[in-house]
């Protein structure tokens, strides 16, 4: 009972409607009075979305009893409800692995970023998404690569994939990093970030287009953060315009490039 009872009372002091924080975690609202009636529990998958709404740990979820707590216990409970940007709380990562057990790069087009913040921990959700080989990574890390839209993170190029590396603790970025964020509210960013999160609690997130200007996001909001590592551009900086008339030299030193090449080999 103290489960289902907990499931209740975080949700009447935030002053939500069942249907509110079902729409919320994407389930029935039938669902969600089910699980605050105890006649059924949530899998694993939606206790780490509940315990992340919430800003609760696991541990307090499942094994206190809420109903018991005075004022001064729930100071204490919001006080621990800050930002885990250390991440000494349940993360759940989905992965995949091959038949040999190394863990694969999945590949996020910009089809399956809408649904990406829903599904980045449901195993089922991950394992649909394309992967990719990249032999030379650290195969004691965790990547993944994300596609790009947009124009404000020169020099990437929209439609490009930017590769990242998973980070557990976000409290060591070097400010200015480039990231790629996972958010509640913004979705999947692509930005140079700098935690502010001791002063503002948020991270100040920006752009190497002068022309967006940088904004902040609560670090209650963040889901995963990526380190960028590498760039999959899909264009690349055309060469300066040659005249017409500057083709005839051109060829002429080609010829004789090919042709000291050939006297070299024979040498």
């Amino acid at each position: 009972m103290g489960f289902s009872e907990n499931l209740k009372l975080l949700r009447q002091r935030k002053g939500w409607s069942q249907q509110e924080v079902a729409d919320t975690l994407g389930v029935k609202r039938s669902s969600w009075s089910a699980y605050e009636n105890g006649a059924s529990e949530p899998n694993l998958t939606l206790l780490q979305k509940i315990t992340a709404l919430y800003g609760v740990t696991l541990d307090a979820l499942v094994c206190e009893d809420f109903t018991t707590y005075g004022e001064s216990k729930w100071s204490e409970l919001n006080h621990a409800m800050q930002a885990d940007v250390r991440g000494q709380r349940l993360r759940i990562l989905a992965t995949t692995v091959d038949r040999n057990n190394k863990e694969r790069i999945e590949t996020v087009p910009v089809k399956a970023k809408a649904g990406y913040t829903a599904g980045y921990s449901d195993p089922e959700f991950i394992a649909e998404l394309p992967h990719i080989e990249l032999p030379f990574l650290d195969r004691n890390r965790k990547y993944r690569c994300f596609e790009i839209s947009g124009d404000s993170m020169p020099p990437v190029h929209s439609g490009s994939y930017v590769v990242g590396e998973y980070l557990t603790d976000w409290s060591g970025i070097k400010p200015g990093t480039p990231c790629i964020v996972v958010t509640q509210s913004e979705g999947i960013v692509f930005k140079r970030v700098h935690a502010r999160v001791e002063t503002h609690g948020s991270f100040l997130l920006e752009s190497t287009n002068a022309a967006y200007p940088p904004y902040f996001v609560d670090a209650k909001e963040v889901l995963e953060m990526w380190k960028f590592c590498y760039a999959i551009e899909s264009v690349f900086d055309a060469a300066p315009v040659t005249a017409a008339h500057e083709l005839p030299e051109m060829l002429q030193q080609m010829r004789l490039d090919i042709a000291d090449i050939k006297r070299r080999l024979e040498d």
